[in-house]
Protein backbone atom coordinates (compact mmCIF):
# COMPACT_ATOMS: atom_id res chain seq x y z
CA UNK A 1 0.00 0.00 0.00
CA UNK A 2 1.38 3.35 -0.99
CA UNK A 3 2.26 4.98 2.10
CA UNK A 4 1.32 9.17 2.75
CA UNK A 5 3.76 11.87 2.73
CA UNK A 6 3.88 12.00 6.46
CA UNK A 7 4.49 7.70 5.80
CA UNK A 8 7.20 8.65 3.43
CA UNK A 9 9.36 10.74 5.87
CA UNK A 10 8.64 8.22 8.50
CA UNK A 11 10.59 5.35 6.63
CA UNK A 12 12.88 7.34 5.80
CA UNK A 13 13.87 8.17 9.15
CA UNK A 14 13.80 4.45 9.91
CA UNK A 15 16.00 4.18 7.22
CA UNK A 16 18.41 6.39 8.28
CA UNK A 17 18.54 4.64 12.00
CA UNK A 18 18.64 1.71 10.66
CA UNK A 19 21.82 2.31 9.29
CA UNK A 20 23.56 4.26 11.48
CA UNK A 21 22.80 1.35 14.13
CA UNK A 22 24.21 -1.26 11.29
CA UNK A 23 27.15 1.11 11.80
CA UNK A 24 27.35 0.78 14.88
CA UNK A 25 26.49 -2.72 15.81
CA UNK A 26 29.72 -3.38 12.81
CA UNK A 27 32.16 -1.00 14.76
CA UNK A 28 31.33 -2.57 18.14
CA UNK A 29 31.57 -6.11 16.56
CA UNK A 30 34.99 -5.41 15.57
CA UNK A 31 36.01 -3.71 18.92
CA UNK A 32 35.03 -6.89 20.68
CA UNK A 33 36.73 -8.96 18.71
CA UNK A 34 39.54 -7.68 19.66
CA UNK A 35 38.98 -7.85 23.22
CA UNK A 36 37.62 -10.79 22.98
CA UNK A 37 34.02 -9.91 24.18
CA UNK A 38 35.43 -8.89 27.70
CA UNK A 39 34.69 -5.24 28.81
CA UNK A 40 31.39 -4.28 29.30
CA UNK A 41 31.76 -0.60 27.94
CA UNK A 42 32.13 -2.73 24.80
CA UNK A 43 29.64 -5.28 24.86
CA UNK A 44 26.50 -2.52 25.98
CA UNK A 45 26.94 -1.22 22.18
CA UNK A 46 26.64 -4.23 20.64
CA UNK A 47 23.58 -5.75 22.26
CA UNK A 48 21.99 -2.15 22.46
CA UNK A 49 22.49 -1.75 18.99
CA UNK A 50 21.65 -5.42 18.32
CA UNK A 51 17.78 -5.32 20.09
CA UNK A 52 17.39 -1.35 18.59
CA UNK A 53 17.91 -2.97 14.95
CA UNK A 54 15.44 -5.93 15.84
CA UNK A 55 12.35 -3.43 17.26
CA UNK A 56 13.26 -0.76 14.34
CA UNK A 57 13.28 -3.51 11.33
CA UNK A 58 9.80 -5.27 13.21
CA UNK A 59 8.07 -2.43 13.59
CA UNK A 60 9.17 -1.14 10.01
CA UNK A 61 7.61 -4.71 9.09
CA UNK A 62 4.36 -4.42 10.54
CA UNK A 63 3.56 -1.00 9.22
CA UNK A 64 4.52 -2.09 5.49
CA UNK A 65 2.15 -5.71 6.00
CA UNK A 66 -0.23 -4.08 8.34
CA UNK A 67 -2.65 -1.30 7.59
CA UNK A 68 -3.35 -0.86 11.17
CA UNK A 69 -2.07 -2.33 14.25
CA UNK A 70 -1.23 -0.98 17.45
CA UNK A 71 2.27 -1.13 17.56
CA UNK A 72 2.75 1.37 14.42
CA UNK A 73 0.64 4.04 16.32
CA UNK A 74 2.32 7.05 17.17
CA UNK A 75 1.53 6.53 21.35
CA UNK A 76 3.21 3.30 20.96
CA UNK A 77 6.19 4.25 18.57
CA UNK A 78 7.02 7.26 20.41
CA UNK A 79 6.97 5.86 23.45
CA UNK A 80 9.20 3.25 21.84
CA UNK A 81 11.90 5.56 20.13
CA UNK A 82 12.09 8.07 23.71
CA UNK A 83 12.33 4.65 25.60
CA UNK A 84 15.19 3.72 23.21
CA UNK A 85 16.68 7.08 23.24
CA UNK A 86 16.76 6.76 27.04
CA UNK A 87 18.76 3.65 26.80
CA UNK A 88 21.32 5.19 24.68
CA UNK A 89 22.10 8.10 27.01
CA UNK A 90 22.46 6.19 29.71
CA UNK A 91 24.71 3.47 28.39
CA UNK A 92 26.63 6.32 26.12
CA UNK A 93 27.51 7.74 29.43
CA UNK A 94 28.79 4.55 30.89
CA UNK A 95 30.56 3.38 27.95
CA UNK A 96 31.87 6.92 27.08
CA UNK A 97 33.40 7.19 30.51
CA UNK A 98 35.10 3.77 30.41
CA UNK A 99 36.81 4.88 26.43
CA UNK A 100 38.22 8.47 28.00
CA UNK A 101 41.14 6.60 29.12
CA UNK A 102 41.67 5.63 25.84
CA UNK A 103 44.03 8.29 23.67
CA UNK A 104 42.42 10.68 21.20
CA UNK A 105 45.39 10.80 18.97
CA UNK A 106 45.27 6.39 17.80
CA UNK A 107 49.01 7.23 16.56
CA UNK A 108 50.52 7.71 20.01
CA UNK A 109 49.71 3.60 20.62
CA UNK A 110 51.54 1.06 19.68
CA UNK A 111 51.02 -0.32 16.22
CA UNK A 112 49.18 -3.47 16.77
CA UNK A 113 46.53 -1.51 18.86
CA UNK A 114 45.94 1.39 15.93
CA UNK A 115 43.42 -0.27 13.97
CA UNK A 116 41.29 -1.47 17.32
CA UNK A 117 41.84 2.64 18.62
CA UNK A 118 40.38 4.28 15.58
CA UNK A 119 37.27 1.43 15.91
CA UNK A 120 36.77 2.49 19.11
CA UNK A 121 37.26 6.22 18.58
CA UNK A 122 34.82 6.04 15.38
CA UNK A 123 32.10 3.86 18.00
CA UNK A 124 31.92 6.28 20.19
CA UNK A 125 31.05 9.08 18.01
CA UNK A 126 28.86 6.83 16.44
CA UNK A 127 26.74 5.51 19.34
CA UNK A 128 26.39 9.42 20.00
CA UNK A 129 24.51 10.30 16.73
CA UNK A 130 22.59 7.57 16.62
CA UNK A 131 21.29 8.63 19.90
CA UNK A 132 20.48 11.96 18.93
CA UNK A 133 18.88 10.75 15.58
CA UNK A 134 16.50 8.26 17.58
CA UNK A 135 15.50 11.56 19.90
CA UNK A 136 14.83 13.44 17.32
CA UNK A 137 12.95 11.28 15.06
CA UNK A 138 10.58 10.98 18.47
CA UNK A 139 10.71 14.64 19.12
CA UNK A 140 9.45 15.13 15.41
CA UNK A 141 6.92 12.30 15.42
CA UNK A 142 5.25 13.80 18.69
CA UNK A 143 5.65 17.44 17.36
CA UNK A 144 3.42 16.62 14.33
CA UNK A 145 0.62 14.07 16.10
CA UNK A 146 0.37 17.19 18.25
CA UNK A 147 -0.07 19.96 15.58
CA UNK A 148 -2.13 17.55 13.63
CA UNK A 149 -4.55 17.45 17.01
CA UNK A 150 -4.43 20.97 17.63
CA UNK A 151 -5.58 21.07 13.89
CA UNK A 152 -8.99 18.98 14.94
CA UNK A 153 -7.43 15.69 13.51
CA UNK A 154 -7.81 13.57 16.51
CA UNK A 155 -7.34 10.38 14.57
CA UNK A 156 -3.86 10.64 13.96
CA UNK A 157 -2.92 8.75 17.78
CA UNK A 158 -4.90 6.03 16.14
CA UNK A 159 -3.57 6.18 13.32
CA UNK A 160 0.02 4.85 11.76
CA UNK A 161 1.78 7.54 10.32
CA UNK A 162 2.31 6.02 7.11
CA UNK A 163 -1.27 5.88 6.72
CA UNK A 164 -2.67 8.78 8.03
CA UNK A 165 -4.32 11.44 5.92
CA UNK A 166 -5.39 15.14 7.24
CA UNK A 167 -8.54 16.21 6.94
CA UNK A 168 -8.99 18.49 4.06
CA UNK A 169 -10.83 21.79 4.89
CA UNK A 170 -12.55 23.92 2.57
CA UNK A 171 -11.02 27.74 4.35
CA UNK A 172 -8.63 28.31 6.50
CA UNK A 173 -12.05 29.63 8.50
CA UNK A 174 -13.21 26.31 8.80
CA UNK A 175 -13.65 23.89 11.74
CA UNK A 176 -13.57 20.15 12.09
CA UNK A 177 -17.37 18.65 12.90
CA UNK A 178 -15.97 17.99 16.70
CA UNK A 179 -15.32 21.71 16.56
CA UNK A 180 -18.61 22.43 15.00
CA UNK A 181 -20.62 20.63 17.27
CA UNK A 182 -18.59 21.81 20.50
CA UNK A 183 -19.24 25.57 18.96
CA UNK A 184 -22.99 24.89 18.08
CA UNK A 185 -23.67 23.37 21.58
CA UNK A 186 -22.09 26.39 23.18
CA UNK A 187 -24.76 29.05 21.69
CA UNK A 188 -27.36 26.56 22.27
CA UNK A 189 -26.53 26.57 26.12
CA UNK A 190 -26.27 30.83 26.06
CA UNK A 191 -29.19 31.09 24.27
CA UNK A 192 -30.86 28.98 26.86
CA UNK A 193 -28.81 30.82 29.73
CA UNK A 194 -30.49 34.43 28.13
CA UNK A 195 -34.18 33.04 28.20
CA UNK A 196 -33.50 31.68 31.67
CA UNK A 197 -32.78 35.09 32.83
CA UNK A 198 -35.27 36.69 31.03
CA UNK A 199 -38.12 34.69 32.41
CA UNK A 200 -36.69 35.62 35.97
CA UNK A 201 -36.52 39.04 35.56
CA UNK A 202 -40.51 38.89 34.17
CA UNK A 203 -41.35 36.72 37.31
CA UNK A 204 -39.44 39.47 39.61
CA UNK A 205 -40.41 41.80 38.31
CA UNK A 206 -44.23 40.71 38.19
CA UNK A 207 -44.08 39.77 41.88
CA UNK A 208 -42.56 43.62 42.97
CA UNK A 209 -45.23 44.92 41.14
CA UNK A 210 -48.08 42.68 42.99
CA UNK A 211 -46.17 43.41 46.11
CA UNK A 212 -46.63 46.96 45.29
CA UNK A 213 -50.17 47.25 44.57
CA UNK A 214 -51.20 45.29 47.33
CA UNK A 215 -48.97 48.04 49.98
Amino acid sequence: MTFTSAGKKKSAAYGLLMLLDSIVMALATRVNIFQEFFFMADIFPLVLSSVTLFLLAFTFVLDVVFKRTWLTIPVFEIGLLYTMSIFWLAFNAFSTMRWSLIPLNCASVPFEYGEWCRDVQALKSFVWILFIAIFFTASFNLRYAYIQHRKGNRHVWSTPLSRFRPQVRLNPGSVSPLDRQTITDYFVYFQLVLEFSKQSELLYGGASLAGTRRE
